[in-house]
């Protein structure tokens, strides 16, 4: 792992040209979940999380109840207007609390959806919120660009809304990634490297990130 810090991408304001985001609506879930699972069926963490039985069925599920639902729900989901690209996050704990509805929906299906990788998942979710920053944050939960779409700036586009408002109110933004590829993503936007370990069952490389508010 290299020690150069690096370039980070200034993000000045969410009305700059550029593709149109918006934030996502309730008839946006079923494009949100087919979106992220197009564009991560083939990742690690959904090889590592997911049994292999209906694996793409399980994680459109999964997609449409934690980032579709959820986001919308509480308001913190982003998309470009086709819904080409999503970025769902979760807001400082008590600004935006997941409804009732949602919130059982996700605990009685999430231990079907992960079926046998239950325990491995629900152990390495708890090793990351012990090393989740302390102080209120925005916390990035699903981010996915559609491969026929990727390399036209749209993952940067929909994650301007929160940065840009993280640097405006000065709050932390964080998140846990499982590829060194998106821990270089997201060094781009200014996220640094605050903890480096592993899935608790030692199959796959964690490491959470944490970005400082830029100053205005």
């Amino acid at each position: 792992m290299t020690s150069r810090r690096p370039t980070v991408q200034r993000i000045d304001s969410p009305d700059e040209e550029g593709p149109d985001v918006r934030l996502a609506e309730q008839r946006d879930v079923p494009r949100i979940a087919a979106t992220l699972t197009v564009a991560l069926a083939d990742s690690r963490w959904t090889r590592w999380a997911l049994p292999d039985d209906g694996r793409m069925q399980r994680l459109t599920r999964l997609h449409e109840l934690d980032a579709g639902h959820r986001g919308v729900a509480t308001r913190s989901a982003w998309v470009t207007d086709d819904v080409d690209a999503v970025a769902v996050w979760e807001p400082p704990a008590g600004t935006a609390p997941v409804p009732d509805d949602v919130r059982a929906a996700l605990s009685a299906e999430l231990p079907y959806l992960s079926g046998h990788r239950i325990g491995p998942v629900r152990d390495t979710d708890a090793l990351v919120d012990r090393h989740r920053p302390s102080a209120p944050h925005w916390w990035l939960r699903h981010l996915g660009v559609r491969p026929s779409s990727r390399r036209r700036g749209l993952a940067a586009a929909v994650l301007a809304p929160v940065l840009v408002r993280c640097d405006v109110e000065g709050t932390l933004a964080a998140a846990a990634v499982f590829s060194w590829s998106n821990v270089r993503f997201l060094r781009g936007f200014g996220f640094e490297v605050t903890e480096t370990t592993r899935t608790t069952d030692d199959e796959l490389p964690l490491w959470v990130l944490v970005r400082q508010p830029l100053p205005r």
